[in-house]
Formats: structure tokens, C-alpha cells, sequence
């Protein structure tokens, strides 16, 4: 089959690979009608990530049509079920699944010891995200084999596309848990970093859990774009300092919350401590580079509260003055996407979202090393590709 796949930092290829097979109970493979890149595949393109090996397939945002089943998974899924699979696998057995705590599963993830040294216990294996996350073959491909079938897959009611419940596989859902996360009281007023995909979910999620108004930071004009048309006030962060302007836009106050859907790659024009700290940790460490995080620290109100989807990797400074003076909340983590999948497909056949609306470009497996190059450098308007390998 074909896949994109990883050859070192700013090197991915679509190449042949072999078409993969049932290897427990549990599995099935499908046959991939839609999957993306998402802005974490970003870090493992630009060698961010560490635990990458040549010739690994890449992606975690994948569905298609079901074309074999382990006994294990036959009293759920069936050949030609079309299926959303969460980028997260889960055992659903042990303490952390029953919790519902599902990106914390306790089992799934084979090469769990490696990620003790850096984080002191191991998480749940991901699609496509390096041996630490235990080295599963990812979904920009033709064929996928999906681990704990029975428990990851949900059906695809008949009636809607893919474009329209793709998103399912992450990037709604971790926008969605990230508005959760935030806190929100009808009425609050919610500080969003970064517009790229999973920001532009959580403006609208934050929206749905009863923000009255959400102010959208990026300094892309698209992003700005978008998140505007879903409702949210925008600021460019590159225009003037950034937290005067958003003291001006709350009265003084603050934001309620915020919400930091960047990460470790974030930039800025720094400003303040946070431009201070910015400087430093850039002296200490090429990868993590937490200017939102440190200015989302700067710009809650006290008592608020921090949510925080942003992948990070290794260290990062922060504000910690601010942060404890402030008496803040921070919540965060990888998504727990099959607590969300029933009731946001729901939200889906009822109409309240549409979200092929985050959707720029539509491509084949062949043209994703060059998607990638234009997804990272943000070129052509850019948000959002998804990938149809058999279009």
C-alpha cells in the first residue's frame, strides 16, 4: 500500500510500505476514505519529537471502511461498517479507562517503559506519534490496522460525508475538552491562543458551553479570518503590545479564561517577563519555544483559569509569580476522545456544528510531503488538509 512516511526532520515521502494485518483479537484494518494532517504531525516533522524511526507512517487523524475484524471486535464492528477512529487507543479495562480518562490508559501503550525517564508513567499508545507512544504505524495511508477496536471505532450514521465527522478523530474533540477544561460559566468571556485547527474548534466549543464572548490571538490573516466568522473577536498578536490590548478589550479585568492551543512551537514579539523568559529559554533549549503558554499565564484574570491542548514536549519556564499570585487553575492532557465521541457526533446530525467548515485543501497521498512544507509554513491560506488516499 501507499503511506507518507517519516525520514527525518523536513523529510516525509510517500512510499510503498506492506499492507497491514490482523495481529490480535481485538484489531481490524480499514480501508482509509479520509484522513489529515494535524498541526502535531508539524512537531514530528520538524524532529521536535523524539522516538522517530526512518520509514514510519505517519498520521492520527484517519476513518474508513472496515475490510477485516478480529474475533475480538466482531460483536461491534463488521466488514463495511464506515468508522471514525480516535487518534488515542484505549484498553477500556483498566482504572484509567474506567475513569474515562481514556488518553491515560494504563495498557495500551507496549512501549510504556520509555516514557517513565521523561514523564515518571506511561500513557496510551498513539496512532502514528513515535516509539514512545508505542511505535503503531499511523493513518496517511491506504490501509490502517486499529488496535482495541472494540473500544476506539464509532460507526458513521448513514446520511453524513466524511469531511463532516473526520474531525472526530482529534482535533473536534480536543477542542471541545479544551473549552470544558477552561471552565465555562454562561457568560464569561474566553482568550483563545492560536487559530489553527484546534483553536478554531475551541472558539466554537467555547461558544456552545455558554461564552458570551471569545477573543481569538493569532497573527495569521486566514486563522483571524475564520475565527471570526465563528463569532470570536480577534487580536494580532504582532500589532502592539499584546496584553495591554487585551486589558483594553476586557475592561481591565481579563479574560475569564484561556485557552493555549499552541504549544512548543509558539512565537511571538515577546514584551514584558514573558519576553524575558522567552529569550532565556530560547538560550537554553532550540525545541520548546512556550510564548503563549507564558503569555496566557500574563493575560488570565486572577482566579481564572488556564486550559491548555498545546503539546509540549520537554521543560518549559513560566511565569510562576504570576501564576501563584494570580491564584490560577491550570488543566490539560492528550484528549480523551471517546468520552466525546457519542455526544459530539450528535451535535453533529442535529446541525449545531458542521465541521468540514475548518477544511482549505483536499489532496492525495502523493502530494503530502508538499502538503506538509505549506501546512507548516502556513502558505496558500492554508488550515486544514484532508488527505483521500483512493480519490
Amino acid at each position: 500500500m501507499k503511506a507518507l512516511c517519516w525520514h527525518g526532520t523536513g523529510d516525509i515521502r510517500c512510499e510503498t510500505v506492506p499492507d497491514p494485518t490482523i495481529e490480535d483479537a481485538r484489531d481490524v484494518i480499514i480501508k482509509v476514505t479520509s484522513c489529515a494532517i494535524c498541526g502535531s504531525d508539524l512537531h514530528l516533522y520538524g524532529g521536535f519529537v523524539p522516538g522517530m524511526k526512518s520509514g514510519d507512517v505517519m498520521g492520527h487523524e484517519t476513518m474508513g471502511e472496515v475490510v477485516a475484524v478480529g474475533p475480538g471486535a466482531a460483536h461491534k464492528l463488521k466488514v463495511g461498517d464506515r468508522v471514525v477512529v480516535p487518534f488515542v487507543m484505549s484498553c477500556g479495562e483498566c482504572r484509567q479507562c474506567k475513569w474515562e480518562n481514556y488518553s491515560l490508559c494504563e495498557r495500551s501503550n507496549p512501549n510504556g517503559a520509555l516514557q517513565i525517564p521523561q514523564i515518571g508513567y506511561q500513557t496510551a499508545g498513539l496512532f502514528g506519534y513515535s516509539h514512545t507512544y508505542g511505535g503503531f504505524a499511523g493513518g496517511q495511508a491506504e490501509y490502517l490496522r486499529v488496535p482495541y477496536a472494540d473500544v476506539g471505532p464509532i460507526k458513521v450514521p448513514d446520511g453524513l460525508t466524511d469531511d463532516q465527522v473526520l474531525f472526530l478523530s482529534d482535533i473536534f474533540p480536543t477542542g471541545y475538552m479544551a473549552a470544558e477544561n477552561a471552565n465555562i460559566q454562561r457568560g464569561d468571556t474566553v482568550l483563545v491562543f492560536g487559530c489553527g485547527p484546534v483553536g478554531q474548534f475551541a472558539i466554537r466549543s467555547a461558544f456552545m458551553l455558554g461564552a458570551e464572548r471569545v477573543i481569538a490571538v493569532d497573527r495569521v490573516p486566514e486563522r483571524l479570518a475564520l475565527a471570526a466568522q465563528s463569532g470570536a473577536e480577534t487580536l494580532d498578536y504582532t500589532a502592539g503590545e499584546l496584553q495591554d490590548r487585551i486589558r483594553s478589550m476586557t475592561g481591565g479585568l481579563g479574560p475569564d479564561s484561556v485557552i493555549e492551543a499552541v504549544g512548543l512551537e509558539s512565537h511571538g514579539e515577546g514584551g514584558g517577563i514573558a519576553g524575558m523568559v522567552e529569550t532565556l529559554q530560547t538560550k537554553l533549549t532550540s525545541t520548546e519555544r512556550p510564548y503563549a503558554f507564558q503569555q496566557a499565564v500574563l493575560a488570565c484574570r486572577p482566579g481564572g483559569t488556564i486550559s491548555l491542548p498545546g503539546v509540549f514536549i520537554a521543560n518549559v519556564t513560566t511565569p510562576m509569580g504570576a501564576f501563584v499570585g494570580k491564584g490560577l487553575t491550570l488543566k490539560s492532557g492528550q484528549t480523551h476522545v471517546q468520552k466525546y465521541l457519542k455526544p459530539l457526533m450528535q451535535k453533529i446530525v442535529d446541525g449545531e456544528i458542521d465541521p468540514s467548515f475548518l477544511i482549505t485543501h483536499k489532496i492525495g497521498l502523493e502530494d503530502g510531503p508538499d502538503a506538509y512544507k505549506m501546512f507548516q509554513e502556513k502558505k496558500d491560506g492554508c488550515i486544514k488538509v484532508v488527505i483521500n488516499p483512493f480519490a
